[in-house]
């Protein structure tokens, strides 16, 4: 089998541009990763056009969605638009894949902020696969999603590989393991990141996602938060793992590195970003990769109806929480809130302050 292609997600900003210029140059960005819906209200510089479409020329061109909000109970003009604005994209460059994040994000503001997971639910599972149907359908590509680094419960974090095997299932789809999304699981709920992998179906594993990120004091507890921020290092911990996962992921075809676009400022920065990059290269060479069955993608054709999967009680749940966590409610007083799909009373309460203090960030009115 061949080798993972070793790539980057691409980012606008400048500091990041002459971080990666020397990986361009002598051409080691092998596949690059675009989140084409973050420029969806914004014009792409002619620079970035001729580099995406290098890639796309080429071949080694993936699509990495972020705003389609894959578990919003109520489908809106917005989601709409969305896979309009998709449709002329992938007409526009040819993309090898197309993904999207798990859960949901039912704030006032979705051109910022993270999503937030759903429990496993018979509804749940309904929504989603209805809105993967339309992704699917839109593009007509293989298409993917992403695990959650965040969630508000032990049950939550182990059930959440069930559920994306699940997911995409009918549409032939495959997953991102995203390593830092599930290190900050691991980190964050005690567990092991050996144990929290084996959760994952990974023979459906086509992708894995690279980072770093930060930590937020607890308030409850003598340990620290782990956020999945995208502003710092690839941790030790992961990089002691890649080459299991390696071995393990016998369908895997790329392994793409994410670092937010400002947060490369300093020449020690830049140093350092590069030395990830050149140890990540030097994993994957190294790395001992089975030869397993080669899934071809093949589209299967799928009948859904013309009128979207909604629930009206999932819909007041979701707002009435996202409200709830925006407004500081506090912990114990969420946890006593009465719901029907949300087991609030199993949520940590650490948890509980950090989706505040996202929802906050990104809503900050």
């Amino acid at each position: 089998m061949k080798k993972p292609l070793l790539g980057l997600a691409m980012m606008p900003e400048a500091d990041f541009v002459s971080a990666i210029l020397p990986l361009l140059q002598n051409n080691s960005v092998e596949v690059m990763e675009w989140s084409f819906d973050t420029f969806y209200e914004a014009k792409e510089p002619e620079w970035l056009d001729e580099l995406l479409n290098f890639y796309s020329e080429n071949q080694r061109l993936i699509g990495h969605g972020v705003y389609y909000s894959l578990f919003d109970a109520l489908w809106t003009e917005r989601q709409e638009n969305w896979l309009k604005k998709l449709k002329e994209e992938v007409r526009k460059r040819k993309y090898n894949h197309i993904t999207e994040h798990f859960g949901f994000m039912n704030t006032e503001n979705f051109h910022q902020g993270v999503p937030l997971p759903v429990p496993l639910h018979s509804k749940t599972l309904k929504i989603g696969k209805d809105r993967l149907y339309r992704l699917q359908d839109a593009v007509g590509l293989p298409v993917g999603i992403e695990n959650l680094a965040f969630s508000f419960s032990i049950e939550d974090v182990k059930e959440q590989g069930v559920f994306l095997d699940k997911l995409i299932e009918d549409v032939n789809g495959f997953l991102i393991l995203d390593l830092h999304n599930i290190y900050c699981q691991a980190c964050n709920f005690e567990m092991e990141m050996d144990e929290l992998i084996l959760l994952y179906p990974l023979d459906k594993i086509k992708e894995i996602h690279l980072s770093g990120g930060s930590w937020q004091e607890s308030v409850y507890a003598k340990k620290r938060i782990r956020r999945d921020t995208h502003d710092d290092l690839i941790p030790e911990e992961i990089l002691a793992v890649l080459p299991s996962v390696l071995g393990q992921c016998n369908n895997l075809e790329y392994i793409i590195i994410e670092r937010l676009g400002h947060t490369i400022k300093t020449d020690q920065e830049k140093i350092s970003f590069l030395d990830d990059f050149a140890r990540i290269r030097r994993i994957i060479d190294d790395s001992e990769i089975k030869k397993g069955k080669k899934n071809r993608w093949i589209r299967k054709e799928i009948e859904f109806s013309n009128i979207p999967v909604e629930d009206d009680a999932l819909h007041e749940e979701q707002s009435r929480l996202t409200k709830l966590l925006f407004d500081s409610s506090g912990a114990e007083m969420i946890k006593e809130q009465r719901f029907h799909y949300f087991k609030t009373e199993n949520w940590d309460p650490d948890m509980i302050l950090a989706a505040h203090n996202i929802i906050k960030k990104w809503n900050p009115y």
